[in-house]
């Protein structure tokens, strides 16, 4: 599996042990788009954070069909470890995400993995939903843009989940931003989410976003939620890189040690 990695100036000469922030990219997407697109680099260099961009799904696994349709198998992973065939052998980027992937980059580079956090984009924001409230107290902090916020309801879920997991739908809460939090009762976990109101997924219920903000209001007494909609804005890396800087001194607040509260 292929990745890329930012460390700031700090980290690269090992005077300094820095905190990490992950991002998972959306669908078709892969390690290269976040780096080349969202203007983020500068944002992470003066806050002095490591940036680990995974791709969003193995490759050239051989699985029949993997290349036929972009919403299912290359570049649509969906961040779920896949139950089954003939995914399941190849298709396990929540275990790769959460473990592999974290213990290589603590072995290899000079990070403090007791300092982390995620954030996301579309597909990318739905798998850093699941993984932090999974995971109640490893990552200091989550955001996402553009979130797909209840794939069990949404046809960009449903596909996928029937596909990786099968037809239990009780299987897909482990999945889905909007079930999960609904029961969590970890440490207080601070969210922002950014959404525009001219996004295409948006306004044709791909997305979904309400599902999960109405349900953070209503049982998710441990989540800190902020979530805005933004006028005139569309799905694209644009959007994204217009509030990049917000989402970056978000997390960097939490992995310098701000608490998060209420």
């Amino acid at each position: 599996m292929a990745f890329n990695i930012f460390l700031p100036d700090v980290a690269l000469s090992k005077s300094k042990k820095v905190p990490v922030l992950y991002f998972l990219s959306g669908l078709t997407c892969n390690e290269d788009n976040m780096v080349t697109k969202a203007g983020a680099l500068p944002y992470l260099s003066d806050e002095e954070i490591a940036l680990v961009t995974p791709d969003t799904s193995p490759r050239d696994t051989g699985i029949d069909g993997e290349e036929d349709d972009w919403e299912l198998g290359t570049g649509a992973s969906f961040y779920v470890d896949a139950t089954q065939e003939p995914w399941k052998s190849s298709y396990n980027m929540y275990s790769y995400v959460q473990k592999e992937l974290q213990q290589l980059v603590s072995e290899s580079f000079f990070v403090d993995d007791s300092r982390v956090s995620i954030f996301g984009h579309s597909m990318g924001g739905h798998g850093a939903l699941v993984l932090s409230m999974r995971n109640p107290g490893h990552y200091k902090s989550v955001s996402a843009f553009a979130p797909i916020c209840h794939p069990s309801l949404s046809n960009w879920g449903r596909k996928q989940f029937m596909a990786y997991l099968g037809k239990d739908e009780k299987e897909w809460s482990k999945y889905d931003a909007t079930e999960l939090v609904k029961g969590y009762n970890g440490p207080i976990l601070p969210v922002l989410i950014d959404q525009g109101d001219a996004d295409q997924f948006y306004s044709t219920k791909q997305l979904l976003t309400s599902h999960f903000v109405v349900a953070a209001e209503t049982h998710g007494c441990r989540v800190n939620l902020q979530s805005n909609m933004r006028p005139g804005y569309d799905h694209s890396y644009w959007f994204i890189q217009t509030f990049i800087k917000d989402h970056i001194s978000f997390h960097a607040k939490y992995l310098k040690g701000e608490q998060a509260t209420f």
